[in-house]
């Protein structure tokens, strides 16, 4: 559902274009500068507390220090402060220098599942370089975990892809191509071809393993939400509102209903 109501498959054009300059400072997100300035909001008392835990990072020779230093100030940015970029943050140091797959796996989808909802293209950039980094850093310690490579290739297409950069989707797209030729019935993989296919309108290309999909797995709302995207990107009105009907009887949610029912109201 979250997709469906805020995954952005097209890039939308606009008359007015900013110098480069402008573009290139809306697109970057410094951490440091956002922690800084998030620590500047703090109360007191927990600004003591957060200066206390970085110490103990800065003076901390032994690295079980500096991992509990890290795991501390990840759960504070967390529960204390809020702040899911910093908490991101704290937990993909910790996972870096604690370099185990399941660690680094646990970040780099952190960052994934936010990704795909992410509306900032600054955030969005520095979210998808992290999480390509640390699946990477993931898959170098298992090269045989397929799924290692799919959330690799998932980064590529719901991030910066997702945004109109036609070489970060193709990017994914190769890393997905490359497990389905060695397990062609791993559905996941299929599923973000699809996706793929769909952002990077390649539509006839994202029916094909969309239906595929939907075909082993009769209920997977989110593959059906798309397939009725793909048919109404091509113009298909009669398979779109089928399958954007089967994706309410699925889903069974008010608000859900009601986004769907606009999209059929504006394909008739």
């Amino acid at each position: 559902m979250a997709l469906f109501f805020f995954g952005k498959t097209t890039s939308i054009k606009k008359n007015d274009k900013p110098n480069a300059q402008e573009n290139a400072q809306k697109k970057l997100f410094d951490v440091q500068s956002f922690l800084t300035t998030s620590k500047a909001n703090l109360s007191p008392e927990n600004a003591i507390l957060v200066s206390k835990l970085e110490n103990n990072i800065s003076r901390g020779d032994l690295l079980p220090q500096k991992i509990k230093a890290n795991e501390a100030l990840a759960n504070f940015w967390k529960d204390s402060a809020k702040s899911f970029e910093l908490f991101a943050f704290y937990t993909s140091e910790t996972s870096k220098l604690v370099n185990s797959e399941k660690n680094l796996t646990f970040a780099a989808q952190l960052f994934l599942d936010n990704i795909r909802g992410e509306k900032d293209e600054a955030k969005l950039n520095w979210e998808t370089t992290t999480a390509i980094d640390l699946f990477e850093r993931a898959i170098k310690l298992n090269p045989n975990n397929d799924d290692l490579k799919i959330g690799l290739g998932s980064c590529y297409i719901f991030g910066k892809g997702r945004n109109g950069n036609p070489e970060e989707t193709m990017q994914g797209i190769q890393e997905l191509l490359a497990v389905v030729r060695k397990d062609s019935t791993n559905m996941k993989a299929h599923m973000v071809l699809g996706i793929g296919g769909l952002i990077s309108g390649q539509y006839d290309k994202a029916i094909t393993r969309l239906n595929k999909v939907v075909t082993a797995q009769p209920s997977n709302a989110e593959a059906i939400a798309y397939l009725a995207d793909a048919y109404a990107a091509t113009g298909n009105k009669t398979e779109a509102v089928k399958w954007y009907i089967k994706s309410k009887e699925i889903v069974n949610d008010e608000h859900y209903t009601q986004e769907v029912n606009e999209r059929i109201k504006a394909l008739k």
